[in-house]
């Protein structure tokens, strides 16, 4: 069923309430998602995004008993990524020869993924598509927020922005709009997706969200791709955008560790224990890996000002499921962060050594103090694990 957004703009989604896992396996979806595809019925029609394949059929059957597909003028597709894209094939068997409108890269993208030679139009930042009734549609390149073919468009009249990626969350709900949902839920989820899918884009977006404000456009609505729509007060997620992507870090500290047998698990605490102490106003989040979710780990290193990564010597090297968050964390491209490294260890001790290495790779700042114990840290070990906490807490 559509839903109304403002004026002859309607949303015409999928909510997925079912979904705990993204991008593969790559992101946790504790409280689902949405799809959000929207229709334009001026003298124009458009429909702006489909929806996630699994549910295309589902989609086209919706969508023509909303209205005749034969009557759809224009498609325009702002992000080739399935979750935008799938329901493309069932629905242009239904109408194969209504215009896409999409960029130069999104055509590779669609080609690639559907080995379909539809009626593409490619647009670039700046073209406009008349819709009627003295409104239209202008295209905004979004390259690289998140893929080479992404972009944003504008409808003028009713000032409506659909961002597609750009400042959504995946949160399933049926309340479509962000003054309907809890707030709490809303910020932690917007967050989250900004951490695990945006930051290495930041210099990007920075850029992008500038040339933006620059178009002087007045934006009374953010439709965004996942999550809830911006419609109360809707400039207030672009500027949490402006603050997340200038190296973006609160008064925190996150100590992150997998254990074996409860040594390094000890040292984390009394490492938590000593910036504590040094800094009470300091937050500090003590984190198991092993027992985190990995991208909510992610969003407490993306807060952090310092990250403490902790792990037993096992095999000559560290814990798998360390190695995996450092990669990660390589990966997001952090910037203007502190590290540093500590472990416990029965033989060889190469744990923490090798940590520092795979922290220096990814980026971080490395405080010079490290902490490295035999066996499980006895009185003494530990003691010398709150001073480390202190050094952290200083540095």
């Amino acid at each position: 069923m559509k839903k109304q957004i403002k004026n002859n703009v309607y949303w015409v989604g999928k909510v997925d309430w079912e979904l705990r896992k993204f991008h593969g396996d790559e992101y946790s979806t504790h409280k689902g998602s949405t799809y959000n595809s929207y229709l334009v019925q001026e003298e124009k029609t458009v429909l702006i995004d489909t929806v996630w394949s699994p549910f295309a059929r589902e989609f086209v059957d919706n969508l023509a008993q909303e209205i005749d597909l034969n009557k759809i003028d224009y498609i325009v597709i702002n992000h080739g990524e399935i979750d935008h894209s799938g329901a493309l094939p069932v629905l242009m068997e239904q109408i194969p020869d209504v215009p896409i409108y999409c960029t130069a890269n999104a055509v590779k993208s669609l080609k690639g993924q559907f080995h379909q030679d539809w009626n593409f139009q490619v647009v670039k930042t700046g073209d406009k598509l008349d819709l009627g009734n003295g409104k239209e549609l202008i295209f905004v390149e979004m390259a690289m927020l998140h893929w080479p073919d992404s972009m944003a468009t504008y409808m003028t009249g009713n000032n409506i922005l659909f961002s597609n990626d750009a400042f959504g969350q995946h949160l399933a709900t049926e309340e479509l709009f962000n003054d309907l949902v809890d707030q709490c839920d809303l910020y932690g989820e917007s967050i989250k997706y900004y951490a695990n899918i945006l930051t290495p884009f930041s210099r990007i977006l920075k850029r992008k969200l500038d040339e933006i404000l620059a178009l002087n456009l007045q934006i009374d609505i953010i439709a965004t791709s996942h999550g809830v729509i911006w419609r109360d007060n809707p400039m207030q997620i672009v500027e949490k955008y402006a603050q997340w992507c200038d190296d973006y870090q609160e008064n925190q500290i996150s100590v992150i560790y997998d254990t074996m047998w409860g040594g390094t698990k000890r040292l984390a605490e009394k490492i938590a224990e000593g910036i504590s102490s040094a800094d009470p106003e300091v937050k500090v989040k003590v984190i198991n890996i092993a027992k985190t979710d990995v991208n909510d780990a992610i969003t407490e290193v993306f807060k952090a000002k310092t990250v403490v990564i902790g792990s037993p010597t096992i095999n000559r090297t560290i814990l798998h499921s360390v190695a995996g968050l450092i990669e990660l964390m390589r990966g997001l491209g952090f910037k203007k962060k502190k590290a540093g490294a500590f472990g416990c260890y029965g033989w060889s001790g190469e744990a923490v050594k090798y940590i520092r290495e795979l922290l220096e790779k990814a980026g971080f700042q490395l405080i010079d103090e490290e902490l490295k114990t035999t066996w499980y840290p006895d009185n003494d070990q530990q003691l010398a694990a709150v001073e480390f906490g202190k050094k952290i807490a200083k540095a």
